[in-house]
């Protein structure tokens, strides 16, 4: 009797599964191949972006290596940053725009350099380290023309003592200070600078010598 009623449960379950595989077996055969095929999709597309990504990463490196050339090279390195802003994906767009920035300032467009640091200063997905240092990039070249105050609000947000560029930025308010006849305001800056183990050597060095240069 046993073998009679294990019997019968196998054919109903068997029937069960005949049935389920008529009503559900068209869906399920569907949504097995939209799986592979969506494999295979995210496949294609990784191996797409792998070489999207090398390619935006050759014409980076072309740019740097023309813009350390001639006024030809820089025109030319300019073109590359401009094709990597283009088809890069958000980082290197934002090192694009910082690297363009410094071709121009090299060849004398300060407007131009201005506005792709404001650019890269105004991105908040952009990571900040690089923010900063275009806000700083930007103070540098307008330490000795641009108005005081907008100088110094841009300056302010990096003299964070845990801020990686912050000695930088103690430097060029102590620049400020001088071109506004500040003049005990700076050399006491200097002097704190040049004392400063935590600064840069450069930074350092270059606080002596202001601070020779004042008479101090």
């Amino acid at each position: 009797m046993p073998d009679i009623f294990d019997e019968v449960d196998e054919e109903l379950r068997a029937d069960r599964l005949r049935q389920f595989s008529k009503k559900y077996g068209g869906a399920l055969l569907g949504a097995a191949v939209l799986a592979v095929a969506a494999s295979g999709a995210w496949q294609v597309w990784q191996r797409y972006e792998a070489k999207r990504t090398a390619e935006v990463a050759e014409i980076f490196i072309e740019g740097i290596r023309a813009a350390d050339g001639a006024a030809a090279g820089r025109t030319e390195a300019t073109k590359r940053f401009a094709a990597v802003q283009e088809k890069g994906g958000h980082g290197y767009r934002v090192l694009a725009r910082l690297r363009e920035a410094a071709v121009k300032a090299a060849s004398g467009d300060l407007a131009g350099a201005s506005a792709l640091w404001d650019q890269v200063a105004a991105d908040g997905s952009a990571d900040r380290l690089l923010r900063d240092g275009a806000d700083l990039q930007w103070v540098m070249h307008h330490i000795d023309s641009g108005d005081p105050a907008v100088v110094e609000a841009r300056l302010k947000p990096l003299l964070a003592p845990d801020n990686p560029w912050q000695a930088l930025a103690r430097e060029q308010l102590a620049l400020l200070d001088l071109r506004q006849g500040k003049t005990d305001s700076a050399r006491t800056a200097l002097k704190q600078l040049a004392q400063d183990v935590s600064a840069p050597e450069g930074v350092r060095d270059r606080a002596s010598g202001l601070l020779a240069q004042l008479g101090s």
